[in-house]
C-alpha cells in the first residue's frame, strides 16, 4: 500500500479546486478528486489518481459519497465546491434561488461531514471547507449577493458545529481571496494557482490552536 498521505478534494473540475488538485499531486500526496460533470471527471482522470462524480447540489448524488470511497483512509478532505448568486437584499428573493445556493453551498457540507469523518484516520486529519469572508457578520458592509453571504454564514457554522461534535480532528473554515475564476471575475487580485498556493500553506501549518476557526488565505484569523 502506498505511504503517501492522501487527500480528497471535493469540487476539482476547475479554478482553486483544479489547482489544489494539481498542487498537492505535483507535491507526492496520492489525489481523489470529484466534479459534477462527467466530461469533467475524465479530465481530471488524466490529472489525480482517483476521479468520480459527485453532485453536491444533489442530495441523492452525495449521499454515495461514502460508497464511492469505499473505507479509504484519508489524511485530509477539502472542499472546495460552490456557487454564487449576486442579487442584492433590495430584490425578492425567489425559492428557487435559495434552493440552489442553499442546496449547493450548504446541504452539501452537511451532507459530506459524516461520510468523510470516519475515514480521516491518518496524518494531520483535516476537514477545511471553502468558504468566503462574504460569509462574516462583522465584515459585512455592503447588500450585494446576500444568497451568497447567507450560504456562507450557513457553511461557517457547519465547520464550528463539526469541530464541537469531532474534537480530535481539526476543522477550519478557509477564506480564498478574490481569485480569478468564473465566480471572481477577470479583476479579482489572485490567480487560482496563488490562491491555492497559499491555501496549502495555511493548511501545512494547522496546529491544535487552528481548530475550528475561519482563516483567511494569508493565515489571519478572519472575525465571525
Amino acid at each position: 500500500m502506498s505511504t503517501k498521505p492522501r487527500i480528497l478534494i471535493l469540487g476539482a473540475s476547475r479554478g482553486i479546486g483544479e489547482q489544489l488538485a494539481h498542487q498537492y499531486k505535483q507535491e507526492g500526496w496520492h489525489v481523489i478528486a470529484t466534479a459534477r460533470k462527467a466530461e469533467d471527471v475524465k479530465a481530471l482522470q488524466g490529472v489525480v489518481d482517483r476521479a468520480f462524480a459527485i453532485d453536491v447540489a444533489d442530495p441523492a448524488s452525495v449521499s454515495g459519497l461514502a460508497w464511492q470511497l469505499d473505507g479509504e483512509a484519508l489524511d485530509m478532505v477539502l472542499h472546495v465546491a460552490g456557487i454564487i448568486d449576486r442579487q442584492p437584499i433590495t430584490e425578492p428573493v425567489t425559492r428557487e434561488q435559495f434552493d440552489r445556493i442553499m442546496h449547493t453551498n450548504v446541504l452539501g457540507v452537511l451532507q459530506v461531514v459524516p461520510q468523510v469523518v470516519p475515514l480521516l484516520t491518518s496524518g494531520p486529519r483535516v476537514l477545511a471547507v471553502v468558504s468566503s469572508i462574504m460569509g462574516s457578520l462583522q465584515r459585512t458592509t455592503t447588500p450585494d449577493a446576500v444568497l451568497y453571504r447567507v450560504s456562507k454564514a450557513a457553511v461557517n457554522m457547519v465547520v464550528r458545529s463539526a469541530q464541537a461534535a469531532y474534537p480530535d480532528l481539526t476543522l477550519v473554515a478557509l477564506h480564498p481571496g478574490w481569485v480569478r475564476t468564473n465566480m471572481g471575475g477577470a479583476g479579482a487580485a489572485l490567480a487560482p494557482e496563488e490562491s491555492a498556493r497559499d491555501l496549502r500553506q495555511v493548511l501545512s501549518g494547522l496546529s491544535a490552536k487552528h481548530k475550528g476557526q475561519y482563516i483567511n488565505h494569508d493565515g489571519s484569523v478572519i472575525p465571525w
